[in-house]
C-alpha cells in the first residue's frame, strides 16, 4: 500500500500530523505532497521541524493568485506527481485549494481518494471553503466524518453509506499529542508577559471577513469594545491578510496587541492559556472546544455546530453590540462540557480503514 498525503496550508500540517505518525509507526510507504497554498515553505517548515514530521518529498510553491490560479497550479503540479509515483490513494483533509486540488487530480487519474474531515457545512456558498468541501466529498472513495453530524449530512446528499466512516476528529489527536510538548517550549506566556487566564486571543483572516471593508472595521470595533469593558490584554497574532488590509484602510486599532504569526506550539499554548477566544476560525473553534476555553466566533455560521452544540462556542456576526454579548455569555459559562470530536485516535481509525480497504 502506498499512500499520498497532500497537503498546502498550516493548518493541513496539524491535522495531518497524527496520520503521518501513524503511517511512521506502522512502517507503510506514504510520499507527502505540499502544494505551497500558504506562500511561504520556509515557514511552514518550522512547523514540520516542530512536530518531528518528514519533510515533504514534492514542493510545488504554488504560492498567491486567484483561486482558479492557485488551483490550476496545483492540478497540473499534483498530476505529474501522482503519475510519476502511482499511489494506491491519496488522502486530502479540509476544504482549501490544495484539498480541491487533489482529490481532482488523483479523481482524474483513477486514484482512490480519502477526505479526511468530511460533512462539515456552513451552507453558506459565498465561502469559497464551502463549495471545496462539497466538491471534494462528492469525488471522494472515502469519507472519514469527525462527528455523528457530518456523517449524516453526508447521507442527506446521497453518498453511499459504504463510503462513510465515522473516525472523529484529527484535532484531537494533534491538541493532545501536541500541548504538553509545548510546555517543554520557551513560554510564549512569559515572553509576552501575561498571565494565564488573564488575556482574550484574536483570530482574524477569513476571506469573507478582512476583505469586506464594512465587515472588517465592525469585527474591529467590537474588539474594542470588548477590550474597553473587561481591560484584559487582547493579543492578535496578525495573518499576513489581515495585516495588509489594515493598512490598506488606515485602520490602526490601538486597543489591540497585534504581534506577528507564530509557531504552531507557541499559538497552541498561548490559545490553552487564554480566558477567551474570538475568532473566524474553524479549527480554533474546534481547539478551543477540545482545550475548554470559551469562544466567540466572528461570523454568521459555522461548519462546526458541534461546539454550539455543547456549549463551548457562540456565534456573533460582526455586529459590535453582538460581539459584546456574546462575549459577557461565555464568559459566564463553564467549560466543563463533553467534546464532541472524539478521543484522539482519529489518525489511528483512519489509517486502519485504509489498510483493510486497500489490502
Amino acid at each position: 500500500m502506498r499512500i499520498s498525503i497532500v497537503l498546502g496550508t498550516r493548518p493541513e500540517i496539524i491535522k495531518m500530523s497524527p496520520i503521518v505518525r501513524e503511517c511512521k509507526r506502522l512502517g507503510l510507504e506514504f510520499f507527502i505532497l505540499h502544494t505551497g497554498q500558504h506562500y511561504s515553505y520556509n515557514m511552514d517548515q518550522a512547523f514540520f521541524e516542530q512536530l518531528e514530521l518528514p519533510v515533504a518529498d514534492y514542493n510545488l510553491e504554488t504560492g498567491p493568485g486567484t483561486h482558479a490560479e492557485q488551483t490550476g497550479r496545483m492540478l497540473i503540479g499534483i498530476e505529474k506527481a501522482l503519475l510519476k509515483e502511482q499511489p494506491h490513494v491519496v488522502l486530502v483533509e479540509g476544504d482549501t485549494n490544495s484539498t480541491l486540488a487533489g482529490a481532482l487530480a488523483a479523481t482524474k487519474v483513477h486514484i482512490k481518494v480519502g477526505h479526511i474531515e468530511a460533512g462539515l457545512r456552513s451552507y453558506d456558498r459565498n465561502m469559497p471553503e464551502e463549495v471545496n468541501r462539497i466538491l471534494v466529498d462528492h469525488c471522494s472513495d472515502y469519507l472519514f466524518a469527525p462527528t455523528e453530524k457530518a456523517k449524516r449530512i453526508l447521507l442527506s446528499e446521497g453518498l453511499a453509506k459504504t463510503k462513510i466512516f465515522l473516525t472523529g476528529n484529527t484535532i484531537v489527536d494533534a491538541v493532545q499529542q501536541n500541548f504538553e510538548l509545548s510546555k517543554q517550549k520557551e513560554t510564549i506566556i512569559k515572553k509576552l508577559d501575561v498571565s494565564k487566564g488573564k488575556y482574550f486571543l484574536v483570530t482574524v483572516h477569513r476571506q469573507e471577513n478582512v476583505d469586506d471593508k464594512n465587515r472588517f472595521q465592525r469585527i474591529i470595533e467590537g474588539l474594542e469594545t470588548v477590550r474597553s469593558e473587561f481591560d484584559y490584554p487582547m493579543i492578535y497574532p496578525i495573518h499576513p491578510r489581515a495585516k495588509k488590509r489594515l493598512n490598506m484602510l488606515k485602520m490602526e486599532p490601538a486597543d489591540l496587541r497585534l504581534i506577528d504569526p507564530l509557531d504552531y506550539l507557541s499559538f497552541l499554548q498561548l490559545e490553552g492559556n487564554s480566558r477567551l477566544v474570538l475568532t473566524d476560525s474553524g479549527g480554533v473553534q474546534e481547539e478551543a472546544c477540545i482545550l475548554r476555553v470559551p469562544c466567540v466566533t466572528l461570523r454568521d455560521n459555522t461548519e462546526r455546530p458541534e461546539t454550539l452544540d455543547v456549549g463551548s462556542n457562540m456565534l456573533a456576526g460582526t455586529n459590535p453590540k453582538e460581539i459584546i454579548e456574546k462575549t459577557r455569555l461565555m464568559l459566564r459559562r463553564s467549560n466543563d462540557w463533553r467534546n464532541p470530536f472524539g478521543n484522539g485516535t482519529a489518525g489511528l481509525k483512519i489509517v486502519d480503514i485504509m489498510k483493510r480497504k486497500l489490502e
